[in-house]
């Protein structure tokens, strides 16, 4: 990691020393994905076939899992990590289920009522990453909130093995949040079956959930097309930002920057503090816990692009982090919940020494479908309200279009809308 002393950068070394690693989104990988998307819209399984044989090594008979081997799957699941499982689940859906909107109704005028009511999004896509790191986790990010919206049709698609079956942990997680419509997919094709839907895999409205630059590509194309499926948020690599002080946890605050290093090489991690020695110690400990993980190579990598910063003082170390806008911050401070109040801009917050980042992947109840690359200065995390739409509702009484409608007739005249202008004067006409 380099280390850095904020106040001794130019503007755009600061600018450079908080820049992300770029996504690859090369016109080469759009040319790619647009051309992956053209034969699964087009040919639909056979393609989906083709692909999955070209990119992942197997043929497939059938691209729908049975039934029968989502039986089969929770019986090769240990029976402690179901039950992990489970109360991941449980606090998962006691903060979601919080999370419900209430339909609201106000009369803005008298005889003017406006209302906001809530339903489902009718079709979800869930896209759940498989390759060297399943991840069950996002089944239960995402299916249990899209179960407590009550979504009609709930579609999980996840690329196969070697073999050509999907990892038991991901079919448990499904089977235990009642997804039965799952897939053997990945990568850009399985956005487009989503999106435009084939033979064997219905076509959704909304698609979530993360994956390499592919799939994101994938995403964003299939979104820009009014016959695609919207997306969940805009992300890029995972990310987190530990802002520590002296008090600090050196052992601690290493842990947490490198559970998010080994995501994949192009995670980055920033450690901020206003001690030198603090950051002495955390990097010293970093070395050490680096040397003994399974991913370290990968660890490593992401290192490489990631930087320890001194700040001039605590609050000029928030100050650099709501800059930043990361998707998972620590704050490893003596009073982080007060400090909290701090946090403009952030994916979510994690607070003191005992609230490492992997709760919230895992089993805290928050969800960890984040806005990554700094979308989290603007948007909000995967919540029971993306899988829900709002609809508006307004009804006039004649005495209200009375009040009210002397001030569209002019508002309309001002923008040379005559015909708008008509649809009040007509009525009004026919009060009087």
């Amino acid at each position: 990691m380099k280390r850095l002393v904020w106040s001794e950068l130019s503007e755009a070394q600061r600018e450079e020393a908080l820049a992300r690693p770029a996504m690859e989104r090369s016109e080469e990988l759009r040319g790619r994905v647009r051309e992956i998307v053209a034969a699964v819209r087009q040919r639909g399984d056979a393609a989906l076939r083709e692909l999955t044989e070209r990119f992942d090594g197997v043929k497939l008979d059938s691209l729908q899992v049975s039934a029968v081997e989502i039986a089969a799957a929770q019986r090769l699941v240990k029976p402690e990590i179901l039950e992990a499982m489970q109360g991941a689940i449980g606090r998962l859906r006691a903060f979601h289920q919080a999370q419900v909107p209430a339909d609201l109704r106000v009369e803005t005028e008298e005889g003017v009522v406006c209302e906001r009511r809530f339903s489902p999004i009718a079709r979800v896509g869930l896209y759940i990453p498989g390759g060297t790191a399943p991840l069950p986790s996002t089944v239960m990010m995402l299916g249990v909130p899209s179960q407590i919206a009550a979504c009609p049709l709930r579609v999980l698609v996840t690329p196969p093995r070697k073999d050509g079956s999907i990892d038991p942990h991901i079919l448990a997680a499904a089977s235990l949040l009642g997804l039965n419509q799952v897939y053997k997919a990945g990568g850009a094709q399985a956005i487009a079956a989503l999106a435009y839907g084939t033979e064997s895999i219905p076509k959704v409205d909304k698609i979530f959930g993360p994956g390499n630059s592919f799939v994101t590509e994938a995403k964003v194309q299939v979104a820009q097309d009014p016959r695609g499926a919207a997306l969940d948020l805009p992300a890029g690599p995972s990310e987190v930002l530990v802002i520590a002080d002296a008090s600090a946890n050196p052992t601690f605050v290493a842990s947490d920057l490198l559970s998010q290093a080994e995501h994949g090489t192009d995670s980055q991690v920033v450690l901020i503090s206003e001690s030198q020695e603090a950051i002495s110690a955390i990097l010293k400990q970093l070395e050490i816990q680096l040397s003994a993980l399974p991913r370290r190579a990968i660890a490593a990598q992401a290192l490489q692009h990631s930087c320890a910063i001194l700040s001039d003082d605590l609050l000029h170390a928030f100050e650099i982090s709501n800059r930043y806008a990361p998707e998972h911050l620590i704050l490893q401070t003596c009073d982080a919940r007060a400090q909290a109040g701090w946090v403009r801009n952030a994916g979510s917050v994690f607070l003191g020494p005992y609230s490492p980042e992997s709760v919230g992947d895992y089993s805290s109840g928050t969800n960890h479908v984040l806005p990554t690359y700094g979308f989290a200065s603007a948007y909000s995390g995967v919540t029971t309200e993306s899988f829900l739409k709002a609809i508006s509702f307004q009804e006039l009484s004649a005495a209200g279009l009375q009040k009210i409608g002397p001030g569209v007739e002019l508002l309309a005249a001002v923008e040379g809308l005559e015909a708008h202008k008509n649809a009040v004067t007509l009525r009004l006409r026919s009060l009087e």
